[in-house]
């Protein structure tokens, strides 16, 4: 059993300012180049940060850069080298660890001294599009295999919004939260992520409407 619980925006408030102070440097280095915007995701964007004080792994945020027109001239792996690489020089000197993943590039504030990661960002590159009367979403991903980058498409979230604001129109988010919250705590599967037990959240809650 697991003991998540949720983190008040209160308390998450200072550590988004600072990942916002790291990526308004980040534009700044890079508007020479190319331009984005920033936006919170996930829990953050949700009111729904959780952490567990009982393990070394402390609450984390999700936030996409989405890329303008201005970014259409370079080739993915440009635009990833450029963002990684001034992302390493800019939260490297704020005591971040800088990662490179599949999806994301992850921010970490590690305590050495305690051996505990104290909160984390999961940063990902992606582009807006509209095809077809269809808007959608690709990202960059890096194939650790290859060592290459190329632009993938995320799995449609729209359907998904639609349940959460018929949820919402019952007054049943809290339902959503609480159950949500009990997945994160009994889940027993390590390669289950929070987005999928939030999904699975919704869809549950949205079945009993």
């Amino acid at each position: 059993m697991k003991h998540y619980e949720y983190v008040s925006k209160n308390v998450a408030r200072p550590y988004r300012e600072e990942f916002e102070q790291i990526i308004s440097e980040l534009q700044n280095r890079l508007r020479s180049e190319f331009t984005f915007q920033r936006r919170f995701i996930g829990s953050s964007s949700r009111n729904m940060i959780t952490f567990d004080p009982k393990t070394n792994k402390g609450f984390d945020f999700d936030v996409n850069l989405e890329m303008n027109e201005t970014s259409d001239e370079y080739e993915p792996d440009d635009i990833y080298r450029m963002i990684f690489g001034a992302l390493q020089s800019i939260a490297s000197k704020k005591g971040f660890k800088v990662v490179q993943g599949t999806r994301v590039i992850t921010l970490k504030k590690v305590n050495m001294v305690k051996s505990k990661i104290e909160y984390s960002c999961d940063i990902a590159i992606v582009y807006n599009y509209e095809e077809d009367g269809y808007c959608g979403q690709q990202y960059i991903r890096f194939n650790k295999k290859h060592g290459s980058y190329a632009w993938t498409d995320q799995p449609s979230p729209f359907l998904l919004e639609d349940m959460v604001d018929e949820i919402r129109q019952n007054d049943m988010w809290n339902k959503v939260r609480k159950l949500y919250l009990y997945k994160k705590n009994t889940n027993m599967d390590s390669h289950k992520k929070s987005r999928s037990l939030y999904a699975e959240a919704v869809k549950e809650i949205y079945d009993l409407i």
